[in-house]
């Protein structure tokens, strides 16, 4: 378990000053502020908007090139998802990850794994340290503009900010559109970029792993859809729609004594549930509705956290707009581990599962341990003078330009929840590999001069939404909020547009303050980036370890460091749909320091195979094992260090149906 129990929080102790004074408003994304008194006009010389990673690190920024910044923030806490619940952090690659955001994790003492109230005192402490001025609970009103600049900002309680430069470091992209800038919303077809893995995808992962019917009297379908189905014609492969991908809540989740009971929330309706009780019922292998381990704990499998298609309206909806949304998805979350802990017709094994965890207590003290930020994973996204597309993620194409590295899986949940064939499928969800990490284009972060030239933005970029499935992790938001306050402090030197800002000059400061911007290692073989069969996987995060194993640097994978041979092993254990013929396969990178004598033993119908695996030679996804197994989680694959002669690799495993 990577989940720490306690750590040193004295240190990240937020300044008081820092904490917004009004009441506690609750579980809620918009409520009722009191006006300003008197209204301020706040003078600036870069203003902020939005308490995203890429927000804080763009405020961070500013003021130590000494510039005066301001953060506006829309609700009460600084940090976004990482202050909010997402604490499973996505790199891809971390040695990839420079500047603010080593930082950062520097001072919580970890990448992954921490407690959510750490991140935000991390924050606060770096803010504090900067002299960064915070306005709290500030919801955008106007932009108003003079030809192409931004001259000031106002808000709903009667402030405003006038500033030389503006970064919108929003989920939505709502800075940048009150400014006229352009975005898309959706999902491009193929043909828009030239693309292979955009718009409208029928794939297997967080998938119904039986047919289950859709109707809410089985096999006929004038009787209607459970609800959770859409009617709507699911589309083709490779169409575009303005579908984006769902969003939910990151539980805090927590096995002591001292959990959170899940609540039953208000409004509560069982029969929003009805499709997962069906598949209960029709599953072999019934699963929790979510992962439940220690600490943040994510969307898994066809019936979980994500509310599929219930997000459409949100990135350009106005303020109660999005708080019905918001609500909705509350209820949703809230409602669905109720049902799974409490409801007489959940399976009693599932039932005691659930019970077994609860909310974690400590974080979230407003929300009663439900978390506060709602995961948008992608709203707006700018379209500027270069759009960043699986081109870039695949490094296809390199920019000339770069101001930091991406280095995630190109990654999208699922969109839509539809009938094919008689069944409930979910499609949208996208899980492709880079072969490296990449850079992203200055360019992609600045708007078209003719739209807006002091306006930055560092985390709804101008990008595809399949790559914006790779670039959209928060330690990435940190690189491009911490370059982009770098380039307006060049632009306010230079008397220029953000268009015109010198990149040599602009690249000489990023790298003296520790961002990277190329990668010079090779890249992943085109057999290490190939994708496995469909199947069911089971990642290291959910294995059964003995010994100490350490986390790598360069991946999100386990390694041995080639210590203490024999005394550690790693055990996966898959929740099998059927019985049947399963290729079992394991992925890795292969480098010179790998064993090439790696001991796994796989237990399966036939009780146990023990092989050795070559992890020098070989890489990516690698077929080990085929043979019979057993529905429900009787099988597992055990790797172990003993006798080998190099450093052991412990990352996925998947169990794919033999053709």
């Amino acid at each position: 378990m990577k989940f720490p129990l306690i750590l040193c929080t004295a240190m990240l102790a937020a300044p008081l000053s820092a904490a917004p004074r009004t009441p506690n408003p609750g579980l809620k994304y918009y409520y009722p502020v009191p006006a300003a008194n008197p209204a301020q006009v706040i003078g600036a010389d870069v203003c902020v908007y939005g308490g995203t990673p890429g927000g804080v690190s763009a405020a961070v920024q500013a003021a130590r090139m000494g510039k005066k910044a301001v953060l506006v923030v829309m609700r009460r806490h600084v940090g976004g998802m990482t202050s909010g619940g997402l604490t499973a952090t996505d790199i891809g690659n971390r040695k990839a990850v420079g500047g603010f955001a080593n930082e950062v994790y520097g001072k919580i003492g970890m990448t992954a794994g921490f407690r959510p109230s750490q991140a935000e005192s991390a924050f606060l402490h770096f803010l504090e340290k900067a002299g960064v001025e915070i306005y709290y609970e500030h919801r955008l009103k106007d932009v108003v503009k003079k030809g192409n600049r931004i001259t000031s900002i106002s808000f709903e309680n009667g402030n405003s900010v006038k500033a030389k430069m503006f970064v919108d470091s929003t989920y939505e992209g709502d800075l940048f559109a009150k400014a006229g800038v352009s975005y898309h919303v959706g999902r491009e077809s193929n043909a828009t970029y030239g693309e292979t893995i955009n718009g409208i995808q029928f794939r297997n992962a967080h998938n119904f792993n039986v047919k289950v019917d859709p109707y809410l009297k089985p096999g006929d379908p004038a009787s209607g859809l459970l609800p959770g189905i859409s009617a709507a014609d699911p589309g083709k492969a490779g169409e575009g729609d303005k579908k984006i991908q769902a969003y939910n809540f990151r539980f805090q989740l927590w096995d002591g004594p001292d959990r959170l009971p899940f609540p039953k929330p208000d409004g509560y309706d069982r029969g929003r549930f009805a499709l997962y009780e069906r598949y209960l019922k029709t599953t072999k292998t019934p699963p929790a509705p979510f992962r439940l381990r220690n600490g943040d704990c994510n969307n898994v499998g066809g019936f979980s956290t994500d509310h599929i298609g219930a997000n459409y309206a949100w990135p350009e909806a106005d303020y109660q707009t999005r708080e019905k949304i918001f609500q909705d998805h509350v209820n949703y979350q809230k409602g669905l581990a109720y049902f799974a802990t409490n409801d007489p017709e959940v399976p009693e094994g599932v039932r005691n599962r659930m019970k077994a965890f609860g909310l974690m207590p400590g974080e979230f003290p407003e929300t009663g341990g439900f978390p506060h930020e709602l995961y948008v994973r992608e709203g707006r996204r700018m379209i500027s003078e270069h759009v960043m597309t699986e081109h870039d993620c695949r490094s296809a194409n390199v920019v000339p330009d770069s101001i930091g590295l991406a280095a995630y899986t190109m990654d999208s949940h699922n969109c839509q929840r539809v009938v094919i064939d008689g069944a409930v499928r979910n499609e949208g969800d996208v899980q492709v590999r880079v072969p490296r990490p990449y850079p992203i284009s200055y360019r992609s972060i600045v708007p078209k001069e003719s739209e807006c030239a002091n306006l930055l933005v560092s985390v709804c970029l101008s990008s595809s939404h399949i790559a914006y499935g790779s670039i959209r992790m928060e330690p990435v938001f940190m690189i491009l909020g911490q370059s982009a306050a770098t380039a307006a402090s060049l632009a306010i030197d230079g008397n220029t547009s953000v268009q015109k800002v010198d990149y040599a000059k602009l690249a000489g400061r990023l790298l003296e303050d520790g961002q990277i911007l190329k990668w010079d290692a090779p890249p992943l073989s085109a057999e290490e980036t190939a994708a496995a069969p469909d199947g069911i996987e089971v990642d290291d995060t959910a294995a059964v370890k003995t010994g100490t194993w350490n986390e790598a640097t360069s991946g999100n994978y386990l390694h041995d460091a080639d210590k203490d041979k024999g005394s550690k092993s790693i055990t996966y254990t898959p929740d099998l749909p059927k019985d049947g013929n399963y290729d079992v396969y394991l992925t890795w990178r292969k480098t010179g320091n790998r064993a090439t004598n790696v001991p796994v033993t796989i237990t399966g119908a036939n009780g146990e195979v023990s092989v050795k695996v070559d992890q020098r030679n070989k890489g990516g996804w690698v077929k080990i094992h085929s043979g019979p197994f057993k529905a429900g989680k009787t099988s597992s694959l055990t790797i172990s260090n003993k006798g080998t002669n190099g450093h052991v690799i412990a990352d996925a495993v998947r169990w794919s149906p033999a053709k």
